[in-house]
């Protein structure tokens, strides 16, 4: 394990020298005016919180919205829009009525088929209840960055939540996910000048092609700032990664990683990144912001899915997905978090997360527990949008490639007029030429929510989700809907020997669609 041991003196050094320099930042707590401090992970909330057995009203609020008129023709129109015209005194078409009243010339009510809140859990009534419980009795504001005085017992309860979650030591809060991802790369590239030798500053950094804008804006920092050298390898290719691995001649290799794909709705091939870190024995960072909570039988992810959590260094993650909240964090081991914090300016110079936020996504864990329908209702959704589609949706994010911009935008308006907010993807987000339909599902969602949707997907956007390319799970380890479950146990890669690791990975997914759908 040379590389591994090389990354160890590394942090042990760079950790030693930072207390020699008096840069080594801790991170002290202050107790909340009311609440008493150090209580234990599983305590969060304790039995207080209410939880239930099925849908309530409030899941209607995370997937239904009202758009004034005015709004409305801004949304379908070509022009370019800031929101300057919300509020402007004197124009009631921006003044919406009751969410209980209906539709009517002035006001749509849509279906939101774009969000990430995946569980449906920023409507819950104990979500809501721990944020306004919080606010009326801590306040709003968290008065100062985290090493100041922003940190709270609230924040450390959180943190030690999330490192549970994540079968992590510990855990880092962050202002936003981005922030996360920021912190984690730039602190790899954040050695003081002159503590190291040179020939211990020089790393490799290898990056999926496909990775989230946080992540590349990261690397690219880390590349300017340090004498990282950086790969970029095809998407979910790990025939590629190996090779630009075998090549590279630096010991300190890093792999960094989305989890789930946020456009593509895909999963990174875990099982193979795995015994490539077991082989070439590099840093693996996992950007799980899309996974947590939505994977796993315990929620903690996609590399609890696939039974290789014990492999991840580094897990980024936010509180804006399936949490329903808001915030980052980053989940790792104690020496990592200390680096981290010390040297990742995305989070020493950001104000620290508010109470009442916080407050909030550590309820939100606590519902997820409680209330394990909704993971399993979530997967139910994905099932069904799968089978009316025809296609292999293996996520509950579900592309569909127009192809060019001007088309994506088309369908999204159709299926505005219809009364579903589906988003169009365009360049810079997507490659030029793969535009789509990002429809992404929420447990909140119905069974009759998704058939209206089918129904108003117009003929030529069905025959364009079923004319994308078929997903091979032999080569990149994703989720199969059951109807594909059966030819996949049938066959196996035709005309193939299929190799060791990737029959591990069909094993794996084969367990997942079985205990899930």
């Amino acid at each position: 394990m040379v590389s591994r041991e090389v990354w160890e003196r590394w942090l042990d050094q760079v950790l030693h020298h930072l207390e020699e320099l008096q840069l080594k930042r801790r991170l002290l707590s202050l107790n909340s005016s009311f609440a008493p401090a150090k209580l234990p992970a599983a305590e969060i909330l304790g039995d207080s919180l209410e939880t239930f057995q099925s849908h309530g009203p409030w899941d209607r609020q995370t997937v239904e919205v009202l758009v004034s008129e005015t709004d409305f023709r801004d949304w379908l129109s070509d022009e370019s829009y800031t929101g300057q015209c919300v509020g402007i005194e004197g124009d009631k078409s921006h003044h919406l009525p009751s969410p209980d009243v209906p539709s009517t010339s002035s006001v749509h009510k849509l279906c939101l088929f774009s969000g990430n809140d995946y569980l449906g859990l920023s409507g819950h009534p104990s979500v809501r209840a721990a944020a306004a419980k919080a606010a009326l009795e801590c306040g709003m504001g968290p008065r100062g960055a985290a090493l100041i005085c922003g940190y709270t017992d609230y924040h450390r309860r959180l943190e030690l939540a999330l490192a549970e979650l994540k079968h992590t030591e510990d855990c880092l809060l962050c202002p936003t996910g981005f922030a996360a991802n920021m912190a984690v790369m730039t602190a790899l590239a954040g050695v003081p000048k002159g503590t190291l030798d040179p020939d211990m500053m020089a790393y490799a950094v290898f990056s999926d092609s496909l990775n989230h804008a946080s992540i590349i804006d990261g690397v690219r920092l880390a590349q300017k700032n340090s004498q990282a050298d950086v790969y970029q390898y095809r998407h979910a290719d790990m025939v590629h990664l190996e090779e630009l691995l075998r090549e590279c001649k630096l010991e300190r290799k890093v792999v960094v990683t989305d989890s789930l794909f946020s456009m593509d709705g895909d999963f990174a091939p875990m099982k193979a990144l795995a015994e490539l870190r077991r082989k070439y024995n590099f840093l693996l960072i996992v950007d799980d912001a899309h996974g947590t909570l939505v994977c796993g039988e315990n929620g903690g992810g996609v590399a609890e899915a696939f039974n290789v959590e014990h492999e991840v260094d580094i897990y980024v993650g936010t509180l804006s997905k399936a949490f329903g909240c808001h915030g980052g964090f980053i989940a790792t081991s104690r020496k990592w978090k200390q680096w981290i914090q010390s040297r990742g300016r995305s989070f020493i110079f950001s104000t620290a997360l508010p109470i009442p936020v916080v407050a909030a996504a550590s309820a939100a864990i606590s519902v997820a527990r409680q209330e394990k329908w909704r993971q399993r209702v979530l997967w139910e959704r994905v099932r069904q949008l799968s089978v009316g589609l025809g296609v292999d949706l293996v996520s509950p994010i579900a592309p569909i490639i127009i192809g060019s911009a001007e088309e994506a935008v088309s369908a999204s308006r159709e299926l505005l007029k219809s009364g579903f907010h589906v988003f169009a993807i365009r360049p810079p987000t997507v490659p030029d030429g793969s535009s789509r339909l990002r429809i992404t599902l929420s447990a909140a969602h119905t069974e009759a929510d998704v058939q209206a949707l089918m129904a108003a997907l117009p003929p030529w956007i069905k025959e364009r989700a079923r004319s994308r390319p078929s997903v091979n799970i032999f080569s990149s380890c994703r989720w199969q809907p059951s109807a594909l479950l059966e030819r996949i146990d049938s066959e196996g890669p035709a005309g193939t020997q299929e190799p060791e690791h990737q029959r591990q990975n069909c094993d794996t997914a084969r367990l997942l669609l079985r205990t899930r759908l």
